[in-house]
């Protein structure tokens, strides 16, 4: 059984993860405007990575008998006006995920939810692995983003991401 309060934490995570795929959606439809395939390729795999997130979260909840209940996903509401506000803002965005996910996790260990502690550790480990990614991303576009040939080959590598879904065992 599901301490109340952790309950209501992961099911408001749920719907934080289908927000961070459409935040991620928004990234690409900026991409994709500005002729980057490469950079909108890779925020529509982060997308898919995030719906991913959403529903482990929801059948760890419905494994432990929960209900999910949806909420209204927010419109994507951040200023995008350069190729280098898209990176930060994704950084900022991971940042604040995990944040999120380690205050599930201190709920979880206060309850001494074992359980949930066990699930959140790949989340803990997932965001460690986003912020890099998002670092690395700002730290490329800094070195290569004002030279146009470096950019198209920046791009290019962007391209050759491919999702791999998550390998949670629930």
């Amino acid at each position: 059984m599901l301490n109340e309060a952790v309950k209501e934490l992961l099911n408001v995570q749920v719907n934080k993860e289908f927000y961070s795929a459409y935040l991620y959606l928004d990234f690409s439809n900026f991409y994709e405007a500005k002729g980057l395939d490469g950079f909108a390729s890779w925020y529509k795999i982060q997308a898919q990575e995030e719906r991913d997130h959403a529903m482990l979260f929801y059948q760890y909840l419905h494994n432990n008998g929960v209900q999910v209940i949806f909420e209204a996903i927010e419109k994507p509401n951040v200023p995008l006006e350069n190729l280098m506000d898209v990176l930060k803002a994704g950084l900022q965005h991971e940042q604040y995920v995990t944040s999120l996910i380690y205050h599930i996790y201190a709920a979880a260990q206060e309850a001494k939810d074992f359980r949930t502690t066990q699930f959140l550790d790949w989340f803990v480990k997932e965001q460690g692995e986003e912020e890099k990614n998002a670092q690395d991303l700002i730290n490329k576009m800094e070195m290569f983003g004002n030279d146009p040939r470096s950019l198209y080959l920046l791009n290019e590598e962007l391209k050759t991401r491919v999702y791999a879904a998550p390998s949670l065992v629930l």
